[in-house]
């Protein structure tokens, strides 16, 4: 391989290591805010056993997201010093806002959510908890103005080869930034109902019936019953958005190759790129155009209009039913463990090892949805401005293999310790839970 090859699989493996974290701190920091709000509403102790096993996840995946996203920052100077020389006026100062206005709010406040529930006033603690909450949200937003921003440019002009900002809200705000925010943050909320429902599952099936243990449970599959179907509306209108301004992704996605009306959605295929075509494929006749223009005869571009500017059409093909496939999945799970709980139900032991089965199923969709996201915007860096082949660094292939051998070895092992780690803590929990009950009243 050479280095534009591996460097791309390395910076891939890099984001596709990091994403995982964030996925969880973004969603879990507004559920811990509900878990210390019902704890002041009721003063039942059970919240705050919850509050106390989840921060102590917070904070092992917070760390490694900083970790690791300290790294892969690295790499564009190391490995893609095209992009900054090009974009850097816009990405940097983006970057810059992510790390003053949130990085340092949620780092700093963290300290006090985990360290001060015995040490500061109650309001204060409550405070902290909520400052975290919304510092994990406002560094999702910056990332993804930056990231949205290389799929629908706008509010710059290129001057000698370089963009210039000409209008920072039109930067920030451009045109999918709305939906991929949107997705995102759904996306985290599922993380979390899933990892905090397959670990209390996991608790129970242990034989641990505590009150914290089952109204964490059932606040889970609340939450998974009221997101889970919200996500499927949003995912549809950013496929609109993505129709509207990368339809070379949206034909990978679908395995489309020949443009016209009434297209089939195509539920399972081999695409073939070399001979254009699908190999085995099934389809519904007219799906795809009524999902993708809300006509079952409407017209959809396929990617022979776009020979050589699409992306490589398998790994986004299958990212994409992967990414629904288990969306679905969550659907059904959140709907049916909500169902359970407005009966009074216990919860069948079959239901609970699915929970179990289920608990990294967040990680799944949403490493399933970022390839659909990224691949799909190939052989673009920036869409329409610059390839990312043109932004790759001149070195040595086997340079960048030993570093990449390297990565691959330590995310190995960081996360299987990361899942080892939560497992215990979920456990244990009891133990690592122990609740002053009398925190300092002043």
């Amino acid at each position: 391989m050479d280095a534009f090859v591996l460097s791309r699989i390395q910076f891939a493996a890099n984001i596709t290591f990091h994403i995982l974290f964030p996925s969880i701190t973004i969603g879990l920091g507004w559920l811990l805010l509900y878990f210390k709000f019902r704890f002041q509403r009721s003063g039942d102790e059970k919240w705050m056993e919850l509050y106390f096993l989840f921060t102590k996840i917070f904070a092992l995946s917070f760390s490694l997201g900083v970790v690791s996203g300290v790294t892969m920052s690295f790499q564009f100077g190391t490995n893609w010093p095209g992009y900054m020389n090009t974009v850097g006026n816009i990405a940097g100062p983006l970057l810059a806002y992510e790390v003053l206005t949130a990085f340092f709010l949620e780092a700093s406040m963290l300290g006090v959510m985990l360290f001060g529930f015995r040490r500061v006033k109650p309001w204060v603690h409550n405070l902290a908890t909520l400052l975290v909450a919304v510092g994990t949200t406002l560094s999702a937003f910056w990332i993804l103005a930056l990231n949205s921003w290389m799929h629908t440019p706008s509010g710059f002009e290129m001057i000698d080869g370089v963009a210039h900002a000409t209008s920072w809200r039109e930067i920030v705000f451009n045109p999918s930034m709305p939906y991929r925010f949107a997705h995102v943050m759904l996306a985290s909320g599922l993380t979390v109902a899933f990892l905090g429902a397959g670990l209390l599952a996991y608790r129970q099936l242990r034989g641990d019936r505590g009150a914290a243990s089952r109204a964490g449970l059932r606040s889970c599959l609340w939450l998974a019953a009221i997101l889970a179907p919200l996500q499927l509306v949003v995912g549809d209108l950013h496929g609109t958005n993505t129709r509207d301004y990368q339809p070379q992704k949206l034909a990978a996605m679908e395995g489309l190759w020949e443009s016209g009306e009434g297209v089939p959605f195509t539920l399972f295929a081999l695409p073939d790129e070399e001979a254009r075509e699908n190999r085995f494929e099934i389809g519904v006749p007219r799906l795809g155009s009524l999902i993708i223009t809300r006509d079952p005869n409407g017209y959809v571009q396929g990617l022979n209009e776009f020979a050589g500017e699409h992306p490589p059409v398998a790994p986004v093909f299958w990212s994409f039913r992967i990414m629904v496939g288990t969306g679905m999945l969550m659907i059904f799970a959140g709907l049916y463990g909500a169902w359970l709980i407005a009966r009074k139900r216990e919860m069948p032991r079959r239901f609970l090892q699915l929970l179990y089965a289920m608990t990294f199923a967040g990680w799944v969709a949403t490493v399933a949805g970022w390839y659909v996201t990224e691949i799909g915007r190939q052989p673009w860096l920036v869409q329409g401005v610059l390839k990312a082949k043109d932004a790759v660094a001149d070195i040595a292939p086997a340079d960048v293999g030993v570093t990449l051998i390297a990565y691959l070895a330590s995310y190995a092992f960081l996360l299987a310790a990361y899942v080892a780690a939560v497992f215990y803590l979920a456990r244990n929990a009891k133990r690592v839970g122990d609740v002053d009950r009398k925190p300092n009243p002043l």
